[in-house]
């Protein structure tokens, strides 16, 4: 016995030990980390980026085009940086990208701008029309712009129209294949696993919840989708047409006018591309450096040519984070909502109810803002927070702050609502909004516990006690939560109403959850002008009547610690400069990731009484 105890002494001594110097370890490297993080950021000053004359500035964007970036740990970050990993979902802030156009325009150092957008993701084609039109502000410099790709996707060829010179490499590809909604649908598999789904909505057009009680496509929901993906995609054809100089029939949108051509180009995607007019050239990568060398001169780089990133061009134009001073002039606010509306608080990329409520408190409070933009990047989520974040807007109007609402890409069900209270509503032509009504949705897994062998049983003292996912749900109860999702119907079209000055039967033959894009939602009379964030900025300014204002986001306040480790390691990453876009996953797995990203869609909602104002169907 006496052995047995030693051996057993012995074993979990031993495991103890190794876990004790993986603690040190690990400690030791995040020690080792945060030392080298302040060395460099003490170092920065003699190794700050800078621009040579007659550089050109390379738009290498990675990532998705938002307008408001989602947090990120600065330590994850800076690891992340210095190991050379690309970041799982990276992302290009719009504002920033804007100011360095704008920059470069006059910045006699930069002589040409280069589009290299091989890592640029998704973008609301809100998005890119403003892009759009900074790179044509900048052609009008007289400075050229180049858009070079071994391929182009939709959205990158959007911004790569406006390139004075287009190129693609011979053995490219591009396709513009439109816009399309195909969400996958749950209902076999859920019946298969023997999940009871619950679902109380109302609006004849909410489709949110189709993919859990159906397998394919609502006639109603395909109606809605096919009217307004296709307006949209008229909008992304003229904005091409425009730019490229051709004409709207030049796009082969079904295969019966493509195969000719693309027999004629003998199976070859590039040569199509050329043929078509989609680029002016095929150019090797030698020859685009051959190209751009005689511009701008040589260097030894990887590009071969003189040049300046994006990101270390942004850091050299923006510089360090320094405290502005205050002044006396007075502000328009503006503060973003950009995901999904969830209750309590939320960091930056979702929408909390008493996040997003206290950032328009604090402008509220604020006596040198006078009025506030709210600009909206939303599909909607919990009906409450939505509610939470409208009467903040009510507070701030009743201080004599008006509000404009500025939508972007998605403005759509709680999106709408928090919206709705705004003295006026912009959007831009492409904005989806709408989709006003209301759904509630739940599962229980009695039958699916019972194919397992595990059974719930016992007893309350009332009818409502031990109500659960583990048990059936009571008719009776399933009425009682129909009738209060009709309630919180009835009480988005009368806030519709009331705001847009309408008649609750006028707003109902328009909403039932149906999705419109900005264009015709003004016609509609749910928004009240088309134009950008800087059209509804100077709306804002217009009703506070300011003749002399700054603009100023008001964004969530950092720490002590949260500002130094945000100055120590955002230093150091601005220096090390070689954030990859992340290598694409197989077919398999990126199938794993979207199933799940549907799944966690609904979710991750949290509304304490389980109703929500959600467009599901808006993503495309």
């Amino acid at each position: 016995m006496a052995t047995g105890r030693s051996w057993t002494k012995a074993l979990f001594g031993g495991i103890w030990a190794a876990i004790n110097f993986i603690r040190r370890f690990v400690l030791n490297v995040i020690f080792f980390v945060i030392l080298i993080g302040i060395i460099v950021a003490i170092m920065s000053e003699d190794k700050a980026p800078t621009v040579k004359q007659d550089s050109a500035l390379v738009l290498n964007l990675k990532g998705n085009l938002v307008i408001q970036q989602e947090a990120v740990d600065p330590v994850e970050e800076f690891m992340q940086e210095a190991l050379d990993e690309g970041d799982d979902n990276p992302e290009v802030l719009l504002q920033d990208l804007l100011f360095v156009i704008a920059n470069a325009k006059d910045d006699p150092r930069i002589k040409t701008l280069v589009l290299q957008l091989d890592g640029m993701g998704s973008a609301g084609l809100d998005k890119l029309r403003q892009v759009g039109e900074a790179l044509d502000d900048f052609k009008a410099s007289g400075k050229t712009i180049y858009a070079i790709g071994d391929n182009y996707s939709q959205n990158q060829y959007y911004l790569a129209s406006h390139a004075d010179h287009l190129y693609m490499n011979p053995m490219g590809w591009m396709l513009l294949e439109g816009y399309g909604r195909y969400p996958m649908y749950f209902k076999s598999m859920l019946e298969k696993l023997k999940v009871t789904t619950h679902v109380f909505k109302v609006g004849t057009f909410k489709s949110a919840i189709e993919p859990f009680i159906r397998d394919d496509m609502s006639d109603a929901a395909r109606q809605a989708n096919e009217a307004w993906l296709s307006a949209l995609w008229q909008q992304y054809k003229q904005d091409i047409a425009t730019a490229r100089h051709m004409d709207l029939t030049n796009f082969d949108e079904k295969l019966e006018s493509f195969m000719p051509k693309f027999a004629d180009a003998s199976g070859d995607f590039a040569l199509y591309a050329q043929q078509n007019g989609w680029v002016d050239a095929l150019k090797s990568r030698e020859d685009i450096r051959a190209e751009l060398s005689e511009l701008v001169g040589s260097d030894d780089s990887d590009r071969g040519y003189r040049h300046i990133t994006y990101k270390r061009y942004l850091n050299v134009i923006k510089g360090p984070d320094i405290p502005v001073p205050a002044n006396d002039t007075s502000k328009v606010a503006i503060v973003v909502a950009k995901g999904s509306i969830l209750n309590g608080t939320q960091k930056p990329g979702s929408i909390g109810g008493d996040s997003t409520a206290r950032l328009l408190r604090d402008a509220r409070m604020d006596s040198k803002v006078k009025a506030v933009v709210l600009y909206v990047d939303s599909p909607g989520g919990s009906a409450f927070a939505s509610e939470i974040i409208r009467q903040e807007i009510e507070q701030l109007k009743l201080a004599g702050k008006p509000v404009v609402a500025m939508m972007s890409t998605y403005a759509a069900s709680g999106g709408y609502w928090i919206s709705a209270s705004a003295d006026e509503i912009w959007a831009s032509p492409s904005t989806i909004t709408g989709s006003i009504g209301i759904f509630g949705m739940f599962m229980t897994y009695e039958n699916t516990l019972d194919y397992v062998g595990i059974h719930t049983d016992g007893l309350g003292t009332t009818d409502f006690a031990g109500i659960s996912a583990t048990r059936p749900l009571d008719p009776r109860f399933g009425d009682i939560l129909q009738k209060g999702i009709e309630k919180g119907y009835d009480q988005f079209i009368s806030l519709v109403a009331k705001e847009r000055h309408m008649s609750k039967e006028d707003v109902d033959k328009i909403a039932q959850g149906r999705v419109w894009i900005g264009a015709t939602a003004q016609q509609l009379g749910l928004v009240d002008h088309l134009g950008e964030l800087d059209d509804a900025v100077a709306a804002a300014a217009k009703l506070a009547n300011l003749d002399n204002f700054e603009t100023k986001y008001i964004e969530p306040k950092l720490s002590d610690k949260q500002k130094l480790m945000k100055k120590i390691f955002g230093q150091a990453n601005s220096l090390i400069g070689k954030a990859q876009f992340a290598d694409s996953d197989s077919q398999f797995i990126s199938l794993l990731k979207t199933l799940v990203k549907e799944f966690d869609t609904v979710t991750k909602l949290n509304d304490p009484k389980g109703v929500y104002a959600f467009c599901l169907a808006c993503e495309i």
